[in-house]
């Protein structure tokens, strides 16, 4: 009977894990942010790789509008989409003026900042890494403040083009552009 429950146990723990997982992913998928979907923004540091051509390549910064300025080719729109599309979009414009069959590579060097402001110690902007939670956002700006309200914030991302709110707790992932606000307690 001891043995039942002890593997009946390990299979509750184990199908929670898979679900968690699950939800991670899920999320990540929503929000576009695994690697191979980050949505490009203003603020992102990319690395531009034409093969061979080492005058057309180099590092470039997204501007506040969302462009990238690349040599012979000129202002290329590039907030919203993800590497490969750009890399695309990149391959098109050198294809038969420039090159005959271009090869291009674009990788993000610097993400985006995120932003954390309320009550937590030093509110402000904060450089992006994978991973990034709430809880690890909080301990970059120096922790909570006295009044801070620890078991929920507001967190305001793009979805689909347009600023959405939702609300966090410790474990909720932050991503690159995310404002992160911990509300004041009313007790």
């Amino acid at each position: 009977m001891r043995v039942f429950f002890t593997v009946l146990l390990f299979l509750c723990a184990f199908y929670a894990g898979v679900s968690s997982v699950a939800a991670q992913e899920a999320t990540i998928a929503e929000n576009n942010i695994s690697n191979s979907g980050y949505k490009l923004g203003a603020g992102d540091k990319i690395k531009l790789t034409v093969f061979g051509e080492d005058d057309l390549s180099g590092q470039f910064d997204i501007d506040g509008s969302g462009y990238v300025s690349l040599p012979f080719i000129g202002s290329v729109k590039a907030a919203g989409l993800d590497s490969r599309a750009l890399e695309k979009k990149v391959v098109d414009a050198l294809k038969g003026d420039y090159l005959v069959n271009p090869r291009v590579s674009v990788d993000v060097l610097n993400f985006r900042p995120f932003f954390i402001l309320g009550e937590v110690n030093k509110p402000g902007s904060y450089p992006y890494v994978n991973g990034l939670t709430v809880l690890n956002a909080v301990a970059l700006a120096g922790g909570y403040t006295q009044r801070a309200k620890t078991n929920e914030v507001i967190i305001t991302r793009e979805k689909n083009g347009e600023k959405v709110e939702e609300k966090g707790q410790d474990d909720t992932p932050v991503y690159a552009g995310d404002t992160v606000r911990v509300l004041e307690r009313f007790f």
